[in-house]
């Protein structure tokens, strides 16, 4: 059966979904990239990665579900930097399609922390969207990028629980298209 991807990079970034689908971390998956947690329901209909920050993990963590599970939807939720301080903490944008009642903006994927919005050309930067997007288009075509802004370009992760709240704030958002 095919299932939905939820993709994260911070368990604190997957822990409102897990809480919304009542999901249950997998522990018996075989050849789990290093330091990866996966998370299935009991209907099995949705699998949630955990992969750690930036492109390597990201791809690893990708190349894995796409080799393992037959995917029909692929959603990444998580925080991203934003250049524009009148945009509030805690909006919710799709960085890759146009979606009734929610901003659109494209987002700029980094390998490095951004301190500084000099060469930035877009409203938003992450460490992961571009990559998730780019390697999801091979396997699946309903995919959806979903940024919560957690800062004004600031180079240190948020608290865990400021990002659990600002995602979960935003559920009413996004769970629709889980």
């Amino acid at each position: 059966m095919a299932k939905t991807l939820i993709y994260t990079a911070l368990l604190s970034e997957a822990q409102p979904v897990i809480n919304f689908l009542k999901l249950k971390q997998d522990n018996s998956t075989q050849n789990l990239p290093q330091s990866n947690k996966l998370f299935k329901d009991e209907n099995d209909k949705y699998l949630l990665i955990v992969s750690g920050v930036g492109k390597d993990n990201c791809i690893k963590s990708l190349e894995f579900v796409y080799k393992n599970y037959k995917i029909s939807k692929a959603v990444n939720i998580g925080i991203a930097g934003c250049s524009d301080s009148s945009i509030k903490v805690g909006t919710l944008f799709c960085t890759n399609r146009l979606l009734p009642k929610i901003n659109f903006a494209p987002v700029t994927t980094l390998d490095k922390p951004l301190d500084s919005d000099e060469s930035l050309e877009t409203l938003l930067v992450d460490m992961e969207a571009k990559y998730f997007c780019e390697f999801s288009k091979k396997y699946c075509k309903d995919i959806y990028c979903f940024k919560v802004v957690s800062d004004y370009l600031d180079i240190k992760i948020p608290k865990k629980a400021f990002v659990i709240e600002i995602i979960e704030k935003c559920k009413e958002e996004w769970k629709k298209y889980l």
